[in-house]
């Protein structure tokens, strides 16, 4: 490694009182995000969904291979045939391949195998996970911790389009190979989640749950006991 493989850092160093501030001014924005199914078809400005895909381009992975794809949506006609290959696999899980205990645990959530949201929301995403990058002579060069990577650049996807304004529903039917196929991605690629985002319809409701509390969530262990 030589020294031109480095650049300077660029970092600001806030106060405590600047980072307690902004550390609970977040918190204060993200704890209002929830999931939404019921979307208006407003359409949503794509400057700022590109600025949010940016967002999460910028996220950490494993030896900076960054082993994600987003693909946007917005036509109708692909939209409606994402919402049909969805529910399909959506029927067979609620009917046939989901057990008793997991059905039980979504029923207070209000979800069945209809999803109309993936054509009334103006936007869907789809995130797929790339175990292999091409490399400039055309092979492949191998991803290290995919799984890890993406979620973490989609976690920074959803944070950044919270805080533009948007809402949005993380959607995972499996299996989800259709989305390859709709959204022309190859074979090697694995659809990770597809992610709806809009406005909330005028009225929209969401189930009425609890986040655990920091005591359960969380330990820690302090030089200075306890730790404040």
């Amino acid at each position: 490694m030589i020294e031109e493989d480095f650049i300077a850092l660029e970092f600001e160093r806030r106060t405590t009182e600047q980072s307690v501030r902004e550390a609970d001014a977040f918190y204060q924005t993200m704890r209002k995000r929830r999931s939404v199914r019921d979307f208006s078809s407003d359409p949503v400005p794509m400057q700022a969904i590109h600025n949010a895909l940016l967002t999460a381009g910028s996220a950490p992975s494993g030896a900076n291979k960054q082993p994600w794809h987003f693909t946007v949506v917005t036509d109708p006609s692909m939209k409606r045939e994402i919402r049909l290959a969805a529910e399909a696999e959506e029927r067979e899980f609620y009917q046939r391949r989901a057990p008793d205990a997991w059905l039980a645990d979504l029923a207070p959530l209000g979800t069945d195998d209809q999803k109309p949201f993936l054509e009334e929301a103006p936007c869907l995403i789809g995130i797929f996970l790339k175990k292999f990058n091409a490399t400039e002579e055309g092979n492949k060069s191998k991803n290290y911790y995919t799984s890890e990577s993406v979620g973490i650049a989609t976690g920074m996807l959803i944070s950044a389009l919270h805080i533009a304004g948007f809402a949005t529903l993380t959607h995972t039917p499996s299996p989800m190979k259709f989305l390859n196929q709709i959204m022309k991605r190859p074979n090697d690629e694995r659809a990770f989640l597809l992610l709806v985002v809009g406005y909330p319809a005028e009225g929209a409701k969401v189930p009425n749950i609890r986040k655990l509390p920091l005591d359960v969530t969380s330990s820690f262990f302090c030089a200075d006991s306890p730790c404040d």
